[in-house]
């Protein structure tokens, strides 16, 4: 039997390597990114074209690379930060298995042009599909400059399962995001079709994390500075008003790297037990520094997922270094007993002579339901008659009736119920039938269990509603009939409030500004990612627009980057809805629960909200009865 086993060639195993490595093209930028950075690179400027299908370019200042390096660094597993195997837990640097430039070549077309500094003349190369085209003396600045073209050129499944250019283009401003938040002493800029989306000047870590996420991030962050003999942790945690249910900016670096962990990130939430909602999230810039030999970055191709050798203790020390962050800058008020050398405040006094308020003359037994056959008193009916005496006079039994308290007119059923007197159960049976009225019949009561579910009376027995997804599905079937009938109904702003967006944001943006601005926002530019929140939907009074939008923004993205777009105006409408919606714990009056319920048995669905729970549910009256036996 012959042998079945072979080695395989150089660029299939390359093109294997490029599928854990090269993911997309914000894996290229890291990579490339990356290695300007361990190249001591001052300034690096990136360069992309319809989020990197087309051309992606990486330009820094470093040290360079000489003839032979600039060939040999596009071989498997060549690289010049470790030498044995024990350097690998003693790593200092981003890129270190020698794997990320050869991974490009294998799926795109690159060019290099580099120049060792103290050199006269550079290298320009050509690769193809991990094959080298040529190579050749240039003139080029010192440094290095790499432009990939046509990624995944060669492997047409990987291109073809790309996403969007919006969604591409946010993963690069992401992975942009992650390694400029480390490296503030370190000029980025970032260029997409021409535009500029990042010009970060060199300076501070606050100044830097200013500059990507916008000045109103600069008032929410409390410093946080933890030294101890197994970690060091700094960075910033955000105050308990910044947080946010959904897109809260949340980062992790140890030693320059970006990681994901998320042990730690329960560590934070701990230290804000008792301060925020569980489904809230603060935003934090938590940056370690440890002993390379007690970490494992090894773990995961991307290199997000690191292992700690004392996770437990390093959990402890940042559950405690934030919740003395939090407490130390708190802006809670203190008392001052020290009065000396303060002006002295007099003591109020009492002046004599001083006017009396009035008083109102009442007698305390006095009990106008208790007239009539219900029992009448000679004493009441007096005061009954000087309180009222300029109305006409009535029958006991006619004011009585206002109350629902008639005893002929009230329904056998109706007594003693915890429905409420005078409600006339007309409703069908069937769960989507409206409990109706008719016209000359006295209101139906009906009754608020617990502040959330509004009970009242149908023919088959008790209907149960619940009043914050009831009025969702009332404001959701408006808003699709605004669109529908192309209306918007709006409210101006008397002093507009200011929307700072992420580079990676505004695309998304400009992609939902129409159905925002039908569901009745209105924007103007005003620069710099920034827009002037104009207008708002009548009836959001009370609601934190700017944090709505951007949640609304948030969930667009997701939107957008699975594919589903032409979902996205119930989705917006859907999440509009879910914050104007009456919430848990408001007390409505008999008229208001009247209205939800009219205005529910309105809509096309009543039984189910647009994400499909539960609206209302009817106790049966026959279930009703086996309960009580």
């Amino acid at each position: 039997m012959s042998d079945i086993i072979h080695l395989l060639p150089d660029s299939v195993a390359n093109q294997i390597a490029a599928g854990e490595v090269i993911q997309r093209p914000a894996s290229v930028i890291k990579e490339l990114v990356e290695n300007a950075v361990d190249a001591g690179a001052t300034e690096i400027h990136v360069l992309v074209v319809d989020a990197g299908r087309t051309s992606i370019q990486v330009i820094d200042n470093g040290k360079g690379m000489s003839e032979t390096d600039a060939r040999l660094a596009f071989e498997r597993h060549a690289t010049s930060k470790i030498q044995k195997a024990d350097d690998l837990f003693s790593l200092h640097t981003m890129g270190f298995r020698g794997e990320a430039l050869p991974s490009i070549a294998a799926v795109a077309q690159v060019e290099l042009k580099t120049r060792l500094k103290g050199d006269d003349v550079g290298t320009h190369l050509s690769l193809a599909a991990s094959k080298f085209q040529s190579q050749e003396p240039c003139n080029c600045p010192e440094g290095s400059n790499f432009l990939v073209e046509n990624l995944f050129y060669n492997v047409p499944a990987r291109r073809k399962f790309l996403k969007s250019n919006t969604t591409e283009l946010n993963n690069i401003v992401t992975a942009f995001e992650r390694i400029a938040l480390v490296y503030p002493e370190i000029t980025f800029t970032l260029h997409s079709n021409g535009v500029e989306l990042f010009n970060l000047r060199k300076g501070g870590l606050r100044q830097r994390i200013v500059d990507v996420f916008g000045k109103r991030i600069n008032q929410m962050l409390l410093p946080v500075n933890v030294d101890t003999t197994m970690c060091k942790i700094t960075g910033f945690t955000g105050k308990p008003e910044a947080a946010k249910k959904k897109g809260a900016r949340q980062y992790f670096f140890v030693n320059g790297r970006y990681m994901k962990h998320a042990y730690f990130n329960k560590a934070i939430m701990t230290a804000y037990d008792r301060l925020l909602p569980p489904t809230e999230q603060v935003p934090y810039f938590i940056y370690f520094t440890v002993d390379p030999s007690s970490i494992d970055v090894n773990i995961h191709p991307t290199k997000t997922e690191i292992k700690f050798d004392n996770e437990q203790a390093v959990w402890q020390i940042l559950m405690a270094s934030i919740r003395d962050a939090v407490g130390l800058y708190s802006e809670v008020p203190t008392i001052d007993f020290d009065t000396e050398g303060k002006p002295e405040m007099p003591v109020y006094q009492k002046e004599t002579g001083e006017v009396e308020a009035p008083h109102v003359q009442y007698s305390p037994a006095y009990n106008p339901f208790k007239q009539g056959r219900m029992g009448t008193n000679a004493g009441n009916a007096g005061e009954w008659e000087k309180l009222y005496g300029q109305l006409p006079d009535r029958p006991a039994d006619d004011a009585l009736s206002l109350f629902g308290n008639n005893e002929e007119n009230a329904a056998p059923e109706e007594a003693g119920t915890p429905v409420g007197a005078g409600m006339q159960p007309t409703a069908a049976s069937a769960v989507g039938a409206a409990p109706t009225t008719a016209p000359d019949e006295p209101q139906p009561m009906h009754y608020q269990f617990k502040g959330k579910y509004i009970l009242t009376s149908v023919k088959s027995g008790l209907m149960i509603i619940d009043q914050h997804r009831a009025h969702i599905r009332i404001l959701y079937e408006r808003f699709m009939q605004m669109q529908q009938n192309n209306k918007r109904s709006s409210q101006k702003e008397l002093f507009p409030q200011t929307m700072q967006l992420r580079a990676g944001e505004v695309d998304v943006f400009r992609l939902i500004e129409q159905q925002l601005t039908q569901l009745g926002f209105d924007f103007s530019p005003l620069g710099n990612n920034c827009y002037a929140v104009n207008a708002v939907p009548a009836g959001i009074e009370g609601i934190n627009t700017v944090g709505l939008l951007e949640d609304m923004i948030h969930d667009a993205t997701h939107e957008i980057a699975s594919g589903v777009t032409e979902k996205l105006f119930g989705e917006l409408a859907l999440k509009l809805a879910r914050s104007m919606a009456i919430p848990y714990g408001q007390i409505l009056s008999n008229s208001e629960m009247e209205n939800i319920i009219n205005k529910l048995f309105a809509c096309s669905n009543v039984n189910y909200t647009p994400d499909g729970k539960n609206v209302l549910c009817i106790l049966k009256l026959s279930e009703i009865e086996n309960l009580l036996g």
